[in-house]
C-alpha cells in the first residue's frame, strides 16, 4: 500500500499531512529534517477523504474550536516508541507533562533520554502532541519544528512559557 500525501498552509508553517490506508501516519514540519520519520515513496493526493478530514481538523484545532482529533493513526515505530507516542496521547489539552513522567508512565522510569529520543521521533505533530512534553525545569525542549512552532502551539492551547532565550 502506497502513502499518499497533502500539504496544507498553518500558522506555523506548510504542514505535509501523509496517509497510508485509511490511517493517518505522518505530520511533517515545513523545514523537516531528512530521515526524522522515515517513509516510503509518496504520491500527492488533494482528494484523499482522510487527508482533507486531517487537515480540517489542523485548522478547527488552530482556530481555537478543537481540542482533541478524531483520526486513525498508523504509528510506525518500535514497540518503545509506540508506547512513548500513546503515552503523548494522554496529555490533555492545555497540560504539559516532563519526560521524566512520561518515563514514570509508561512504567520505565529511567528511560528519560529514551522517552526523549522517542518524542523526538513522533511522526504525527500535533495530533499526537510533543509539542506538551517540557524539560522538568518547565523549559521549553527541543521540537521538530522549531522552538517557536513549540512556544505557538501551547500558547494556543492556553499554557503560559517563558519568552524564548530565556
Amino acid at each position: 500500500m502506497s502513502y499518499v500525501f497533502k500539504r496544507m498552509p498553518s500558522p506555523v508553517g506548510t504542514l505535509t499531512l501523509i496517509a497510508k490506508g485509511n490511517k493517518l501516519c505522518a505530520i511533517l514540519w515545513e523545514n523537516e529534517k531528512l530521515n526524522r520519520v522515515r517513509i516510503g515513496p509518496l504520491l500527492e493526493d488533494i482528494h484523499s477523504p482522510l487527508l482533507q478530514e486531517a487537515e480540517h481538523q489542523l485548522n478547527q484545532y488552530f482556530a481555537g474550536h478543537r481540542d482533541r482529533f478524531d483520526l486513525e493513526l498508523d504509528f510506525a515505530g518500535t514497540e518503545f516508541q509506540q508506547k512513548v507516542w500513546r503515552a503523548l496521547l494522554t496529555i490533555p489539552f492545555g497540560e504539559t507533562r516532563s519526560y521524566s513522567q512520561i518515563a514514570q508512565q509508561i512504567g520505565s522510569p529511567r528511560a528519560v533520554r529514551a522517552v526523549g529520543a522517542a518524542n523526538g521521533k513522533n511522526p504525527i505533530s500535533i495530533v499526537t502532541p510533543c509539542h506538551r512534553v517540557i524539560g522538568a525545569s518547565g523549559s521549553l525542549t527541543g521540537f521538530a519544528g522549531g522552538l517557536a512552532a513549540k512556544q505557538f502551539l501551547l500558547g494556543l492551547e492556553g499554557k503560559e512559557t517563558l519568552p524564548l532565550g530565556f
